[in-house]
């Protein structure tokens, strides 16, 4: 293809156990998906309404970078998460039919602009610049779904400095991962090489720079890096 300007590079993650790489299409993310975490920002969880955004591929960061402090904000935030990366799609799916979707997970970071969030909320506006700023989503390598053990027990913890500020079992999530990308399925045409955020738990804090982190999908994946 002969592009005017240069294509930009597709975004990519490693995969644990193999030199090949996984594309990544769009990025979509859950909110409000642990019931504590809901309560420690003052919303309510709505079961029957499953709240979603998206952020851009390109603000997918990878193991052991840096993460530079975005511009804009006071008060950037962690929120970590586990991730699900999807080898096949489909819309309008049953629970049942979008299980059969996942391809791999791993452990990520939803960065969020927290101040620029409350003004949005206080305004009634979207949050798309509260979430989907640059180096917004740091991920693990990704583990394939045939070599992993995930389940309601599985942990999902965060450290920063060395200290506990997030840890969660999957099972306290309020929308498990069939029916979080059944719900997806009715707003968009999933794809091969889309990843999804399933939500964070409590304990949600501000990051500093210089501070260094390390996320675990315990038994699954790892995710360290430093905000600089």
């Amino acid at each position: 293809m002969n592009y005017i300007i240069d294509a930009p590079a597709l975004p990519s993650l490693p995969v644990i156990g193999s030199d090949r790489r996984f594309p990544i299409r769009r990025v979509f993310c859950i909110g409000r998906n642990y019931a504590e975490h809901a309560r420690e920002m003052g919303a309510t969880v709505d079961k029957s309404t499953p709240m979603f955004f998206c952020k851009p591929a390109d603000a997918v960061v990878g193991d052991g970078a840096d993460v530079a402090y975005p511009q804009a904000t006071a008060d950037l935030h962690h929120e970590v998460e586990m991730v699900v990366a999807l080898g096949a799609g489909g819309h309008d799916l049953s629970p049942e039919q979008a299980a059969a979707l996942v391809w791999g997970y791993g452990v990520g970071l939803d960065l969020t602009r927290r101040d620029l969030q409350a003004q949005a909320k206080a305004k009634g506006h979207p949050w798309d610049v509260a979430k989907g700023f640059d180096h917004s989503a740091p991920v693990s390598a990704l583990r394939p779904a045939d070599a992993a053990t995930v389940g309601a027990q599985t942990v999902l913890r965060l450290s920063v400095n060395g200290e506990l500020r997030q840890q969660s079992t999957l099972g306290e999530m309020v929308h498990d991962v069939p029916h979080i990308l059944a719900a997806l399925s009715t707003l968009f045409e999933l794809k091969a090489g889309d990843l999804v955020f399933t939500g964070t738990p409590a304990g949600v804090a501000a990051l500093q720079r210089g501070d260094r982190f390390h996320a675990e999908l315990v038994g699954v994946a790892e995710l360290h890096g430093r905000i600089v």
